[in-house]
């Protein structure tokens, strides 16, 4: 594990089923799916295309703050459009500067026009965090002088 990993690394250690949301589906039903699947954000889809993003933040901005009810609410209304996407081969290293730079948790990783994924900032910083206890260990094995010849 490395940071330079690319990110298709992630989604393979992950749960390969993709939950999805219609457009036209309520708020209600993405945080009813959100809880039971222990997810953050699900991409909505409209004809197999991605058109955009629905989060918990969106719901506490634009539904709860806003007096709106989740059950009549449609996603089309508080999802975030366009949606910032990463391909397959990048980096852990880049997927995590483009979080931080565009203040996002949710980067949906799309290949061929298809959505592969979504890793949030939660998988990258386990990712790093396992790299450098990796790298950490070979360190102190190299020291120690029990590092493999």
């Amino acid at each position: 594990m490395q940071v330079y990993d690319a990110i298709h690394s992630i989604l393979q250690s992950k749960n390969q089923e993709l939950y999805w949301l219609s457009p036209e589906a309520s708020v209600y039903d993405a945080i009813s799916l959100m809880a039971r699947k222990s997810a953050g954000a699900l991409p909505v889809l409209s004809e197999g295309k991605l058109v955009g993003i629905v989060s918990e933040r969106d719901y506490a901005r634009k539904v709860i703050l806003e007096g709106r009810s989740s059950k009549e609410t449609r996603i089309v209304e508080i999802m975030t459009s366009p949606v910032i996407t990463v391909g397959p081969h990048e980096t852990v290293n880049e997927c995590m500067r483009i979080m931080t730079s565009q203040r996002i948790r949710h980067l949906p990783v799309v290949d061929r026009g298809r959505v592969a994924g979504i890793v949030s900032i939660g998988d990258l910083v386990k990712w790093i965090v396992t790299a450098q206890e990796h790298t950490i260990h070979q360190l102190e094995s190299f020291i120690a002088g029990t590092y493999p010849r």
